[in-house]
């Protein structure tokens, strides 16, 4: 027990006393400290070991680690937004074939205001992950896109209103946004041609809008399942070996999809009928009905 209590008490010296190192150059916190010192407590408590003692210069490693450890945790901020509120709403008024219930969200026009507002609260930082602004800005395009039919319903199509995308309508922090910002100079510059299946024009030829809010843990696998939903369903993209008639979308945002291979090879990753290098392609006619 002696050979312990002295390791302890190097331990706590050495916590006591500070290192030189820090983590993003900067002093830990307080709280980081106290938190150190009770998980130290938390050592006194373990059992004596009947044989092996753990060597002093390995306890002070492991003090000097979990040091580490507490002062990266409690440096980070929960600032990441919280999107349960927009996925309620969609389970709510959002079929799982994306058709889209305008009247509910109306009657839920406050909680859908309050979510867009909860949104400016935590805007992206540097420290974000690419899921995390993924999410972000896909759940703000459609938010903001199904707030501005809800401004103007009863409507057909997003088409009758004037300049749709232009529209400085949502303050995020500082600035007023409208939705072509989003998605021109935010998410496509995020070379992740998905975001075409995960944003919605609110309109029946757009992929179908998801039925639940993105969030950073699954939006691969969220995106995934749009991509192969869109590209297979005939009445927004006919394939077969020889002949292919795709969404305009294809089209629009060609650039997107041909980063890294053909627009065909692209299609192959996710097309259950396999397309031919030298097939007919041509567009279908875009429906900007909306989409209920």
């Amino acid at each position: 027990m002696k050979r312990i209590s002295i390791v302890l008490f190097i331990a706590f010296l050495v916590m006591a006393c500070g290192s030189n190192k820090s983590i993003n150059s900067t002093e830990p916190s307080q709280t980081s400290r106290d938190s150190v010192l009770i998980e130290v407590e938390k050592i006194k408590e373990v059992r004596e070991p009947t044989e092996i003692v753990t060597p002093i210069s390995t306890a002070i490693d492991s003090v000097e680690t979990l040091s580490e450890e507490f002062i990266v945790r409690t440096s980070q901020p929960l600032e990441t937004p919280n999107h349960e509120a927009f996925n309620a709403l969609l389970i709510a008024n959002v079929s799982e074939t994306g058709i889209v219930d305008y009247k509910g969200f109306e009657e839920n026009k406050k909680l859908l205001e309050n979510y867009i507002s909860s949104l400016s609260e935590s805007l992206p930082t540097n420290t974000w992950t690419k899921e995390d602004k993924l999410a972000y800005w896909m759940n703000a395009y459609n938010a903001m896109t199904i707030d501005l039919i809800i401004r103007n319903y009863p409507i057909k199509s997003i088409k009758e209103l004037k300049k749709p995308w232009e529209q400085r309508l949502w303050k995020l922090g500082d600035k007023w946004y409208n939705l072509n910002e989003i998605e021109h100079q935010i998410l496509r510059k995020m070379n992740e041609p998905r975001i075409h299946f995960g944003i919605n024009c609110a309109s029946f030829s757009c992929p179908p809008l998801l039925n639940e809010a993105f969030n950073a843990s699954e939006v691969d696998a969220q995106l995934e399942k749009l991509a192969i939903r869109f590209i297979n369903d005939p009445q927004r993209n006919s394939i077969t070996t020889m002949n292919v008639e795709i969404s305009e979308i294809f089209s629009w945002f060609a650039k997107d999809f041909k980063q890294d291979s053909s627009l065909f090879e692209y299609l192959n990753k996710y097309s259950k009928v396999k397309i031919h290098p030298k097939a007919r392609k041509k567009h279908k006619k875009y429906d900007w009905t909306l989409n209920e």
